[in-house]
């Protein structure tokens, strides 16, 4: 045998020994013409590439898991939500937490208050004019004004009766009978009730209406009622006046 020819045995044995210690890879054609520089052009395969990834034995995937299942919000996480989400509490008529149902709204708190200070009202005017008799003058002086006093007591009488009502029921059982009917309640408002809180609620309204029969505080007692309306429609979805807020409650439909 010649020199070439034992040169080129020995050339093909070195080819067959390096084809035999590596593997082929396979490539795709197609990926690697859209990716020169890409796992499928330089034979890397997915398990190469993320061997912890979904394809591979020690993924989600293999384990029985996926990314959806994998996500924040599968294991007890939130989610980021867009800007345009709407927050999450009370709006559209949702309660806080600790509350039994949505709140009411003025209409129901306004039918509740009517009925229960109606009859408080009228006793306000039938004891009015049973004092004005007892009161009025009999010796035909009209100088001094003989309504006072009558209007005095009979507001104290009245209306300390009004407070009275209001502080008690809601204390018993969250609910006046102007509140039975309309179907809602007073409820602690997420937290534990403040202390003393209906006291104070009672006294800041109805508790006003006291001041009926006196002369100086009467108006200035009208416009603080007023204003304690209408901070309940300013409030929000809520509908939480001053009173609610110095008490730590808040008016909600009775659901039960």
């Amino acid at each position: 045998m010649d020199a070439s020819s034992r040169l080129e045995g020995e050339n093909h044995l070195s080819a067959s020994g390096l084809s035999g210690a590596r593997p082929e890879t396979s490539m795709d054609p197609v990926s690697a013409r859209r990716d020169p520089m890409g796992p499928a052009a330089m034979g890397v395969t997915a398990m190469d590439a993320d061997p912890m990834g979904p394809a591979s034995a020690g993924g989600p995937a293999a384990m029985g898991g996926s990314v959806a299942k994998g996500g924040p919000a599968a294991m007890g996480g939130s989610v980021a939500k867009s800007p345009g989400a709407l927050p999450e509490g009370p709006i559209g008529g949702v309660p806080p937490p600790g509350v039994p149902g949505p709140p009411a709204g003025w209409r129901e708190r306004l039918l509740a208050r009517i009925i229960d200070g109606a009859p408080f009202v009228v006793l306000y005017w039938i004891l009015s004019f049973l004092f004005y008799a007892a009161f009025a003058p009999q010796d035909g002086d009209r100088l001094r004004d003989p309504r006072v006093l009558p209007g005095l007591f009979a507001g104290l009488i009245a209306f300390g009766a009004y407070t009275l009502y209001d502080y008690a029921l809601h204390r018993r059982s969250g609910r006046t009978l102007g509140k039975k009917v309309m179907r809602i309640r007073v409820v602690p408002c997420g937290t534990a009730p403040q202390p003393g809180g209906l006291l104070k609620r009672a006294v800041l309204y109805p508790g006003v209406l006291l001041t009926v029969g006196i002369p100086v505080l009467n108006l200035p007692a009208a416009v603080f009622g007023f204003a304690m309306g209408l901070s309940i429609l300013l409030d929000g979805p809520l509908l939480r006046g001053f009173h609610d807020r110095v008490a730590g409650t808040l008016v909600a439909k009775d659901l039960a």
